[in-house]
């Protein structure tokens, strides 16, 4: 299988199959995943990629070899696997590629409820052991007869969503949802049902060759399908998942994206409704409102690095009951510190169908700045990029500078964080300003520096 370090990731198991990842490593992973973790049972899901079903059969195989007894969730969202997890108080392995292109595939792990696993929390060891079982060519002795239970937990997944968020008096709302051709397309039918939800589904076919568009909604272009509907059929939102429904974009009334960053805020003012000075998570790239609206409502903000990770851990350490991501990432005390785009969506719904003004005005009191989006630029030494950037701003009145994840200079009305890619030779911008020409001036001033 080569170097396993190449799929190994951050935070998750990701690769091309079957050249990097095929059946053989997924049991070897179960394996290992059982020794790692101890678990007595585990608990696996799937999306709708060709390959999930035999990969997810394969790492359960591996982990009843071990001795676990394992349950067989089938298709879902990667926020139905974390449920399972967190209601069951069970290690849990969910078989998906999230949006990446069809030949992928990969996991994500998880402790019981739903407590991640990253490099540094057990997932170096499990790629190590899975290296060890895989170079030896020897089977683990079979603790016992190998177990899997079928079980279906959608039903009590809706249920579960629908006891976190008061949807009693919601008006009736027309809604597009774009799942992608993924797991939206499985889950949002059975959450939605018996809401107020005139729902208009488009590419809902599970489909992992992706025939319509990426299901990565955080690029514009796989988001014009969903627009444009909304807008034909006079709709009052739209919603777009990405592959294993974890994710969710927004589209108001007109049309119009709405900035994650405005979600974030929206759903930090319900929660805190709900938990009066309640600690609220935010990575430091999302939009300078959420802070402030946070602190407003007499809440507690925290800052991250950028990485779901990061937003876990902080969550956890703080107890915050919310967490937000630019990327369209949501996290819920109530939902073992997870993620789940779908009981982001309904917060949505509940805020909106509560009272009678369209969503682009509901949501203006959330949106304050003007933001550039993240821009991508190739450079040769990122170090010497960020040096130079930090060169270029040094020893003007006001400006300050922090290196928490990249580099973040803040001056009088604007701001802006230059962060390397881990992966790639790529440094990412993200600026913001009180307007679009500000906001273009700070853009254009940085990208000239760091691409000279």
């Amino acid at each position: 299988m080569g170097d396993l370090a190449k799929i190994f990731k951050a935070y998750d198991i990701r690769g091309v199959v079957p050249d990097e990842l095929n059946e053989s490593l997924a049991e070897a992973i179960g394996t290992a995943f059982v020794e790692v973790t101890g678990a007595a049972s585990v608990v696996v899901a799937y999306d709708m990629r060709a390959s999930s079903p035999g990969l997810a059969a394969a790492f359960a195989r591996g982990a009843g070899a071990a001795g676990a007894h394992v349950i067989d969730a089938g298709l879902g969202s990667t926020d139905l696997l974390y449920y399972a997890s967190g209601s069951l108080g069970l290690p849990g392995a969910m078989f998906t590629a999230s949006h990446n292109p069809a030949q992928y595939n990969g996991m994500k792990l998880c402790r019981a409820n739903a407590v991640p696993i990253g490099i540094d929390s057990g997932l170096a060891e499990i790629r190590d052991r899975a290296a060890e079982l895989l170079a030896s060519g020897a089977k683990p002795p079979a603790v016992g007869q190998a177990e899997v239970e079928r079980r279906d937990l959608l039903q009590g997944y809706a249920d579960h969503l629908r006891t976190l968020v008061d949807l009693s008096g919601m008006r009736p709302l027309k809604v597009v949802v774009d799942a992608g051709n993924g797991m939206g397309g499985h889950t949002v039918p059975v959450v939605f049902d018996g809401l107020p939800v005139e729902l208009t589904p488009l590419f809902f076919e599970l489909d992992g060759t992706f025939p319509n568009h990426e299901a990565n909604p955080i690029e514009p272009e796989n988001l014009r399908d969903l627009q444009k509907a909304v807008v034909a059929a006079g709709a009052d939102l739209g919603l777009a998942f990405d592959g294993d429904a974890d994710r969710c974009w927004v589209i108001d009334e007109r049309g119009e994206s709405v900035s994650p960053s405005t979600i974030t805020a929206l759903v930090a003012t319900r929660e805190l409704a709900k938990h009066p000075g309640a600690t609220i998570i935010h990575n430091l790239i999302t939009s300078a409102a959420v802070p402030e609206i946070v602190s407003e409502q007499g809440g507690e903000p925290v800052r991250t690095r950028v990485g779901h990770s990061f937003i876990k851990a902080e969550m956890a350490r703080t107890g915050a009951v919310f967490g937000g991501e630019h990327s369209a990432h949501y996290y819920f005390r109530d939902f073992w510190f997870a993620d789940s785009g779908m009981l982001a969506a309904l917060h949505v719904l509940a805020a909106l169908g509560e009272q009678e003004r369209p969503l682009s005005e509901l949501l203006a009191d959330f949106t304050r700045y003007s933001a550039s989006g993240e821009i991508n630029s190739r450079v040769d030494d990122q170090a010497a990029a960020l040096t130079r950037v930090r060169d270029a701003f040094s020893g003007r009145d006001g400006v300050t500078f922090d290196e928490l994840d990249g580099l973040t200079v803040r001056g009088s009305g604007w701001w802006f964080n230059l962060r390397p890619s881990n992966t790639e030779p790529l440094l990412r911008l993200n600026a913001e300003a009180a307007d679009e020409q500000m906001t273009a001036g700070i853009r254009d001033e940085v990208l000239a520096v760091v691409r000279s």
